[in-house]
């Protein structure tokens, strides 16, 4: 490590293509000394990455000489204002971080959305009728801008006179004319929000100014009026441009990518697990800097006090280890592990609020500009992609529209988890069993169409999903099946052994990445529990009087469920397939004596879909084929017996409550109805957003985020999916 690497995340191989020039290094010299700006040491991979992130004593956020004045969390550094929380080091952020984090709970975003899609509605209003727009310009900067600015207090009259100057910084070239506007646009943003701080302090309002000039540190005192101005900027700038970024930067891809386009449209429900992987291929924050405090080692590299350091978030999204084929963008992949947002104390508050104005963009783009078209030789990138990347133009065409005419948001889901009591358990076939779900005071759940699946939180905090299986026409019970996996990672068994009339399990959905699309008539091809779809699509085909039939194929007769239901239904249009019977289905003749119009609908194992998949491409019947495929268990998920889960108690130092989590509960539900403004996220494990100091007690680590050291030392845990390995934990809440 001698030597300086010729290695500058600004060049212009960087800039044309950040993952490749990321990736070479990673090959060759994953962490080096790059002799641009001063010197610095450059990180590859999301091991290192991560540490550095999470490790606020050894790499610190905070301003100093080191590398010059100014900003201390980029390479180089530059003119700014102070950010808080972002430029604090625990302990000094943690009064701003819980200053800000009940404004930006899931369940605080959740009461804004009605918000957001009405100003969705609106932005897309005053260009829908000409039939083209530039996204940036039209979209994507002004409806982040009103959203945030609205949901703070700012006036109307102030939206566009903000929203210009923070893109103005991103998009400008350092010393430009435009770069000078954008830094006059900030002044006037500081002035803007002084005055509206004082404004709040005399006439509070049902705003989140209101709220912050309000607020109180641990020991009681008030904020100062310059602090509440670095944290309501930061609200400003992280609310606006990132998001202004990733939507842009999706919106280019779908134009290049029309097969993933079509796909969004015809399953929208597919959007919530598309979001995570956009948010890993188009991280708008491409890397962020820390300053080393004490002699350490990274990756074979030394470091001493006072070196500079940069973690590239974009580097960590595409490193192999972790996300396989990091380059393709699979909108069914998990990649909720991504670094977008960051990890450890510095990790985006503003993530639920982000993804709340993404969705509601590309839902308006979806719905009613489907045909878009991206004019490739207007397209104006950011000047450099070092920092922040993103688009400052994207100009498009489109089939002109109507204005709205109904406000957005008319679809229901239970968009966060929900608890939902099982009134029913029947078994179905062997290792099989029904559960039927229903809201505790019996009240009407949300509609759902064939092919809609729902999330299901178990105790242990294991995330699984079923698909609906009952009828769409009863609005208060919602059916799953349930396939026993001697070999899975636990969660099937664990619902199995816990699912009895009575329990609770925490609930979100309905989504729909397999909807039944209108065609003259089908073939249902149904494997094992894949069965549990294709029963209510036949059921929603016979329905409508459309032509169908149904071949079943299961190991033996008594394993296939809903056999005895789906025969009600489709009556002589079933086949039944035990293979122990009669071997496997014939696909050849299945698929090769179909009419030209009819749809093929096919959900089982793996191999089967595979064959399927085979078959239609060799009878050239791909663009007619509609599957729904079974996903493993993440592989970083902790394998163990969550009906060994035991009774403990919890107490909270910070406020003297004892509170008691059952087996059958996740600490972070018990720990949500008693601390307001609780941290979290991804609720598997994976982010770190819920990373909480244990006081005392022995916790049960049951994350992906710590290292073998930091689970033995005890001193954090994630209670999204941790528990307690004595009867006691005391937790810094």
């Amino acid at each position: 490590m001698s030597a300086d690497i010729d290695f500058d995340h600004h060049s212009d191989e960087a800039n044309a293509d950040p993952v490749a020039y990321y990736a070479r290094f990673r090959e060759s010299c994953p962490v080096g000394r790059s002799a641009a700006y001063g010197g610095f040491t450059y990180t590859t991979r999301y091991a290192d990455v991560a540490r550095i992130a999470r490790d606020d004593e050894t790499f610190s956020s905070a301003r100093s000489d080191h590398g010059g004045q100014g900003v201390g969390i980029v390479i180089p550094k530059g003119a700014g204002l102070d950010q808080y929380p972002i430029e604090l080091d625990p302990p000094r952020s943690t009064d701003y971080r819980q200053l800000i984090n009940p404004l930006l709970t899931p369940e605080a975003i959740e009461r804004l959305v009605p918000m957001i899609e009405r100003h969705a509605a609106r932005v897309v209003d005053d260009f829908v009728e000409l039939g083209s727009c530039d996204f940036v310009r039209d979209l994507t900067n002004p409806l982040p801008a009103a959203v945030t600015l609205d949901w703070l207090g700012f006036p109307e009259e102030d939206w566009a006179k903000l929203a210009g100057p923070i893109h103005d910084i991103f998009a400008a070239e350092a010393g430009s004319e435009r770069a000078v506007r954008g830094a006059a646009g900030l002044a006037y943003m500081d002035q803007r929000i002084r005055e509206l701080i004082a404004e709040r302090r005399s006439a509070p309002r049902a705003d989140a100014v209101s709220e912050l000039v309000a607020g109180r540190r641990g020991d009681g005192s008030e904020f100062g009026e310059d602090e509440l101005v670095s944290v309501i900027g930061l609200l400003i700038a992280g609310g606006v441009d990132t998001t202004t970024s990733l939507t842009g930067s999706t919106l280019v891809h779908l134009a290049r990518s029309p097969e993933q386009l079509r796909r969004l449209i015809d399953s929208p429900d597919l959007l919530d697990t598309a979001t995570e992987e956009f948010l890993r291929a188009f991280a708008p924050s491409q890397s962020m800097a820390r300053t080393v405090t004490q002699d350490v080692e990274v990756g074979g590299c030394p470091m001493g006090a006072g070196d500079r350091v940069l973690i590239p978030w974009v580097a960590a999204n595409h490193d192999p280890a972790v996300f396989p084929d990091p380059e393709q963008v699979r909108l069914d992949r998990d990649a909720s592990r991504h670094l977008s947002f960051g990890i450890g104390s510095h990790r985006c508050a503003g993530a639920h609020l982000a993804r709340a104005m993404f969705r509601a963009m590309m839902t308006q783009v979806l719905t009613r500009l489907p045909d878009y078209r991206v004019i490739e030789e207007g397209l104006v990138a950011y000047p450099t992609r070092g920092n922040q990347s993103g688009w400052d133009a994207i100009p498009a065409v489109f089939t002109p529209g109507p204005r709205a005419s109904t406000a957005a948001g008319a679809i229901r889901a239970l968009t966060t988890p929900t608890p939902l009591r099982v009134t029913a358990v029947h078994t179905t076939a062997r290792d099989v069993v029904a559960v039927d779900l229903g809201l505790p005071d019996g009240g009407e759940l949300p509609s759902w169409l064939p092919g809609a699946h729902v999330e299901v939180r178990l105790p242990s905090g294991r995330l699984r999903q079923y698909s609906l299986c009952g009828d769409p026409a009863d609005a208060m019970t919602w059916r799953v099946g349930v396939l026993r996996e001697p070999e899975g990672r636990g969660g099937s068994a664990e619902l199995h052994e816990l699912a009895r009339p009575g329990a609770t399990f925490a609930v979100r959905g309905p989504r729909n990445h397999f909807p039944l699309t209108p065609a003259p008539s089908y073939l249902f091809l149904a494997g094992g529990i894949g069965v549990t779809p294709i029963l209510a699509m036949a059921r929603a085909a016979a329905g409508r009087g459309t032509p169908f039939s149904v071949v079943y194929g299961g190991r033996t007769r008594s394993t296939m469920a809903f056999a005895d239901e789906l025969a009600t239904v489709a009556g002589d249009k079933l086949t039944l397939l035990p293979q122990d019977e009669a071997g496997l289905p014939d696909l050849p003749r299945l698929l090769g004596d179909l009419d030209a119009d009819t749809a093929v609908y096919a959900c089982g194992p793996a191999p089967m879909l595979a064959a399927v998949e085979r078959e239609c491409a060799r009878l050239d019947l791909t663009d007619r084929l509609h599957l729904e495929r079974f996903t493993a268990g993440d592989g970083l998920e902790a394998a163990y017996d969550a009906t060994e889960n035991r009774t403990f108690s919890v107490r909270l130092a910070r406020t003297g409550v004892t509170l008691t989590v059952p087996s059958d509960r996740r600490l972070i539900e018990v720990l949500r109805d008693a601390v307001s403004g609780l941290s979290y996220d991804c609720e598997k494990g994976y982010c770190g957003a819920c990373e909480t100091r244990v006081l005392a007690g022995t916790p049960e680590h049951r994350d992906s985020v710590l290292t073998d050291e930091e689970r033995i030392a005890g001193r954090t845990m994630m209670i999204c999916v941790g528990r307690c390995q004595s009867d006691r934990l005391v937790l810094d809440l």
